[in-house]
């Protein structure tokens, strides 16, 4: 158990340090007068718009989960799984361990339902798993209307194609529960991304850009996938080295991709502080007080050992 705790200390030294790191080098790069000047002027009916389309993204995200609650056989109510999604928005961002929204998810469920934690982490995985697949289908999307990237049409979605292939393949083969809900799954996960790059639009839009819109949305799309990267504040810094150098990269104005990513997180950001509500009333949630890290952390070990 030492050993653990001295590893979880670790990891979250290291998350605070790759996280101030890419702050660090974000803030050499940019001018902050000009940031300052696209704040001043930019349009805040169109931000709202895109808070909006954010919180849709977020209702569908939450029903895609439920989705494959239903694969397990828990079958639980959309506004009391949206309420569990809420919270574990909150702890994606603000928990400073390890474990993460999802764990609570977990901890819950089990708790409360009686169900083997080893499935309910199952279905947070695959869940995850399913959004990758389909931010990855998105850029390749994109990829086909970049000509300037001279990657041939063919190759992307040959690609996207046999992927998804691949995928199912998998799906159908190992885990038959998930493989039946494969279409609406995916189809909802398809709509949480979609409503997210709807959502980058009108962050451009708010910023009265006048350009093309798909190599913005590309490197936005490709920062989403620093999710995996062990950091703090749900990957801020991060995303913003991702734009900046995606920016330079495919030679577009760095500012604009730079406060899209930040506008972006500051919507995510609001969204999840809506969780904080059931950390004053955690019957909300059919539980008397909320669990502590440690508490979600212990039973998270146990079931990965089983």
């Amino acid at each position: 158990m030492k050993k653990n705790k001295s590893l979880e200390v670790l990891k979250n030294i290291f998350k605070v340090v790759v996280t101030l790191g890419a702050l660090y080098w974000v803030t050499r790069k940019i001018d902050f007068d000009e940031l300052k000047t696209a704040l001043v002027n930019c349009n805040w009916g169109y931000l709202f718009l895109a808070f909006c389309s954010y919180a849709i993204s977020q209702l569908i995200a939450s029903s895609r989960l439920n989705s494959f609650f239903k694969a397990i056989k828990l079958f639980l109510s959309e506004r009391y799984n949206f309420r569990l999604y809420q919270l574990g928005l909150l702890y994606n961002f603000f928990l400073p361990g390890g474990i993460g929204g999802d764990g609570y998810k977990v901890y819950f469920l089990k708790k409360e339902h009686q169900i083997k934690g080893r499935k309910v982490l199952s279905a947070v995985f695959f869940d995850r798993l399913s959004g990758l697949w389909a931010l990855a289908i998105i850029i390749c999307g994109l990829v086909v209307f970049m000509p300037r990237l001279a990657i041939p049409n063919y190759l992307t979605i040959s690609a996207a194609i046999l992927g998804t292939a691949s995928y199912y393949f998998i799906l159908h083969t190992f885990f038959k529960d998930f493989a039946k809900r494969f279409i609406p799954t995916h189809i909802k996960a398809i709509g949480v991304q979609s409503f997210q790059v709807i959502a980058a639009i009108l962050i451009l839009y708010s910023l009265n850009f006048q350009g093309k819109f798909s190599p913005y949305l590309l490197i936005f799309l490709a920062s989403s996938l620093v999710s995996i990267i062990p950091s703090i504040g749900g990957g801020v810094g991060l995303r913003e080295l991702v734009m900046l150098y995606g920016a330079s990269y495919l030679q577009i104005n760095e500012h604009t991709a730079v406060l899209l990513s930040l506008f972006f997180y500051i919507i995510s950001l609001l969204m999840a502080s809506s969780g904080i509500y059931y950390i004053f009333r955690p019957e909300r949630l059919g539980a008397k007080q909320l669990p502590s890290a440690a508490e979600v952390e212990e039973e998270i070990e146990k079931i990965e050992e089983n």
